[in-house]
């Protein structure tokens, strides 16, 4: 590991994600607003995540996030240059994505005029769907990754803005 530029600073630790990609062919287009949570998510993941895998440590991970079919891919590289590949069903996450998509359609219209309050409730409703989300994936992966509950936020935004089909 290398030495922080500057005594004061601490070096980040290994286990975390260094470097996201999505599979473009993976990606479903949306509306501006869910294209800018998609860029906002890999941002604050890059800038603040805990991921490791149980198994196999050797972080720092390069991640390779996309769909084969409806089974989620999580293709990472660790540190020494081995690929490791993880992969999840999508059934269990259909149902919070879709409510979470329809909340946030909701959400993005209410901004544009309504009432604080109905804003307001409906982004707790968001939240919440949000939430629910974020605790399954990291409940589906925690036998073979330890992720913090910020961590699987960011990563349950990215699963969401993948086309998921059939």
């Amino acid at each position: 590991m290398s030495a922080p530029d500057r005594p004061d600073e601490a070096a980040p630790p290994p286990e975390r994600i260094t470097a996201i990609e999505l599979d473009e062919k993976s990606i479903a287009r949306w509306s501006p607003e869910i294209e800018h949570e998609r860029n906002v998510a890999i941002f604050d993941l890059l800038e603040d995540n805990n991921f490791a895998l149980k198994d196999r440590g050797n972080g720092p991970y390069r991640l390779f996030l996309s769909l084969r079919d409806a089974t989620l891919v999580f293709a990472l590289e660790n540190a020494a240059g081995e690929t490791i590949e993880l992969t999840l069903s999508a059934r269990p996450l259909r149902r919070v994505i879709k409510d979470y998509f329809l909340i946030c359609e909701s959400y993005f219209g209410a901004i544009r005029g309504a009432a604080p309050g109905r804003i307001e409730a409906i982004d707790m409703a968001r939240r919440g769907l949000h939430n629910e989300g974020a605790e399954i994936l990291q409940d589906a992966l925690a036998d073979r990754v330890t992720m913090d509950a910020n961590t699987a936020r960011r990563l349950f935004t990215l699963v969401c803005v993948l086309h998921l089909r059939g």
